[in-house]
């Protein structure tokens, strides 16, 4: 049975609500606990007038935290940098009571003028700059004169939210020694341990952080919020233990999103299709008190062979919150950009989109040089296309329909960069012939559970009914994060190392050899059991090779010409992932980023309020994300593929990939349906009006 953070229950357990600020920017005058204080069932009412300051000691290095700036400190001070901000926090016996009472705290504030509220590229800073400093430039080889045609692709995406079904919550809990205990939706507990710890100025070792399962993520519980500090100020405050649930509304302030980005990627190219130069510009909103950056422009300097790539990235400084990672951030966001640029051009030539890209493979990476680790990225073109049936792409758009709608096709590349990270796992046989597997990483849906054992199994040569797996507690050997598609190629490789580690103690006991089977062995040295740890981590292969994952995904399109909406009744897929340890779950992922995908392109997007600094459809029912009537045939298949280069293992990660690539081969297939190409997502029927798309 799987138990979630929030279903956890200590003694006393007692509940926690936030009370919001209501400007964008400004001061808190004066906050007023009296009614609250005097409702039913509460227990205290935190703001920053009584709330105990902490010593918020630095974490070094910030690894899933912007480099530049820090994170709001909750109840810490009269600051108020976005509308949402938590001012104030109730704790009480119920989460009734304590919401309740919430409404009953009167806040006055006084607005002041911030950075502002507009989305405006002109004034965008480089990253870690001043924010008069101009975007940064990376440039690659001059453009070649001989150019023949020139593109230039504008793609405009609002911010997107992770809107999990699980939300996030945190139980804090102290014990009389003054040690924490946390359970908390995270992919990193080593990092809510580390972090808390600083803020509190703790050891390490006095928190303990525990999350067996996570209800969906998607990058959104990679860094520590703040309302995991403010659960353990609170218990601390109370003497009990508390519960701080974000409400869905607080959900699209209290943790980031994938933010707003404006591209232009403009292409110049040969007769033939050959590329001679990518020129890419992105510039993305950020908070005011944090620089974060993502990899937007990566893409352009790694999917095809051109002579010439030049790169510019700028943020854009709001009065908001900040954003943070979102399955396949920036690669995602960049290749959006691209690959609709490269059907303009493909249009420009009269070339197929798909011939286009064929023609500018690249066999190493085009701006290091560097040869890939592994790249089956043409058999993703060739199975893709033959299993989506493109041959029968008609060149000429809005020429197919079908029961009267009309019908296009579209496709794109995808790309994400493989990533290892140092991690460790300790193995336990038993004499029974069983063995325990424990790491400290997490699992928020792509089968972590499933892969580990299934390798400790193979290992160990055990049937994979007899292997347990445990993860999700911040005391088993360290684990990294639980992002960028790194576990199976991190935890994987150190649960793979602990398994032959523990043979070869067997052996090295016995005098015999480590293929022996391992229990034989066990019972025969007389052992109840024997306990190893492993450990792997990246060597120099990163700096000699280039890692990615590739994948094609091609799209059908069908646009109902009186409505203007849009449906996507087919999606094929194909991806070199390298080894596929579980080809099920492998699956659930693929066809997960499908959908995700769907509705990045077709519904996704916080609708920013510019005088208010508010997300005005901060709920489920007017942030739409798919749902079963909106996903019809997704076909997800992995080409031949392992990277040995990369990994022992030969596995890439594939959550990233899956997502990679949909977009914009919808965008591609709604412009080969209408005739109409539309540049701002998402797609929707007001949109494909205004551009006369139905006519």
């Amino acid at each position: 049975l799987a138990t979630y953070a929030g279903e956890f229950h200590p003694d006393g357990l007692a509940y926690a609500a936030w009370v919001p600020a209501t400007i964008a920017h400004g001061r808190i005058d004066a906050i007023d606990a009296t009614e609250a204080l005097a409702a039913p069932g509460v227990l205290a009412v935190l703001t920053h007038e009584n709330a105990p300051r902490l010593p918020y000691r630095p974490i070094d290095p910030p690894v899933v935290d912007p480099d530049v700036g820090e994170q709001i400190r909750p109840l810490q001070s009269a600051e108020i940098r976005f509308a949402g901000q938590p001012v104030a926090l109730v704790v009480g016996e119920s989460q009734a009571a304590a919401r309740d009472a919430a409404r009953l705290v009167r806040v006055t504030e006084t607005a002041t003028p911030g950075v502002g509220l507009a989305f405006d590229p002109e004034r965008a800073h480089a990253p870690g700059e001043a924010a008069d400093t101009p975007p940064a430039t990376s440039a690659h080889a001059e453009p070649d004169g001989e150019a023949s045609m020139r593109t230039a692709s504008p793609v405009d995406q609002p911010r997107i939210h992770h809107a999990a079904i699980e939300p996030h919550v945190t139980i804090a809990a102290w014990d009389g020694d003054g040690r924490l205990t946390l359970w908390d939706k995270s992919q990193w507990v080593g990092n809510v341990r580390h972090q808390i710890a600083r803020n509190f100025g703790l050891a390490d070792d006095d928190v303990r952080v525990i999350s067996p399962f996570v209800g969906g993520a998607f990058g959104s519980a990679l860094r520590t919020w703040p309302h995991v500090a403010a659960a353990a100020l609170a218990a601390r405050v109370v003497g009990r233990p508390v519960r701080l649930e974000l409400t869905r509304r607080e959900l699209f302030t209290a943790v980031g999103y994938r933010p707003r980005t404006r591209q232009t990627v403009k292409l110049a190219a040969r007769p033939d299709g050959e590329l001679l130069a990518i020129d890419h510009a992105a510039f993305a909103e950020t908070s005011a008190y944090e620089d974060y950056e993502e990899e937007v422009t990566e893409p352009a300097g790694a999917l095809y062979d051109a002579a010439s790539v030049t790169t510019r990235h700028g943020i854009v400084a709001l009065d908001t919150n900040t954003p943070t990672p979102m399955r396949g951030p920036g690669v995602v966001t960049g290749v959006l950009a691209l690959e609709t640029a490269m059907d303009d051009m493909a249009d420009a030539l009269d070339l197929d989109p798909l011939e286009l890209r064929r023609r500018n493979y690249a066999e190493r990476h085009p701006t290091s040089g560097a040869p890939f680790s592994s790249k089956a990225l043409r058999a993703c073109y060739e199975v893709g296309a033959e299993r989506f049936g493109w041959a029968a792409r008609p060149r000429e758009r809005r020429a197919m329909r079908h029961d009267g709608e009309l019908v296009g096709y579209g496709m794109a590349s995808a790309i994400w960069p493989s990533h290892r990270a140092p991690s460790s796992a300790a193995v336990t046989l038993f004499d029974n012939g069983t063995a325990v597997v424990r790491t400290a990483a997490s699992d928020m849906g792509p089968g972590t559970y499933t892969s580990m054992t299934q390798v400790a199994a193979d290992r160990l040569g055990l049937p994979v009914e007899r292997v347990t797996f445990e993860l999700g507690d911040s005391r088993l050997p360290t684990a990294p994060v639980h992002g960028g598609s790194l576990t199976m190629a991190s935890v994987g490789n150190a649960v793979a190392s602990a398994c032959d580690a523990l043979r070869a103690e067997l052996a090295e006991r016995a005098g015999g050899e480590p293929g022996a089977d391992p229990v034989t062995t066990l019972r025969g040295l007389r052992l109840d059991s024997l306990e190893v740890e492993g450990s792997a981590a990246p060597g120099g292969e990163a700096a000699r090779h280039a890692a990615y994952a590739f994948g094609a995904v091609f799209a059908e399109v069908r646009v109902d010409p009186e409505l203007g909406t849009v449906r996507v009744p087919r999606l094929v897929g194909a991806y070199d992932g390298g080894v596929i340890v579980n080809p099920l779950t492998a699956r659930s992922q693929a066809i997960g980023g499908m959908v995700q995908g769907i509705g990045m392109a077709l519904m996704e997007e916080g609708a920013w309020d510019e005088r208010l600094g508010r997300v005005m459809n901060a709920d489920l029912a007017g942030y739409h994300v798919p749902v079963n009537a909106d996903v019809e045939t997704l076909d997800a298949t992995f080409v031949d593929s392992a990277d040995y280069t990369f990994n022992p293992l030969g596995v890439k990660g594939i959550a990233e990939i899956a997502l990679c690539g949909v977009a914009p081969a919808i965008a591609n297939a709604l412009w080969h349906a209408t005739d109409r190409r539309i540049r701002t997502l998402p797609f929707t029927p007001d949109k494909l009006i205004a551009a006369n798309a139905l006519d």
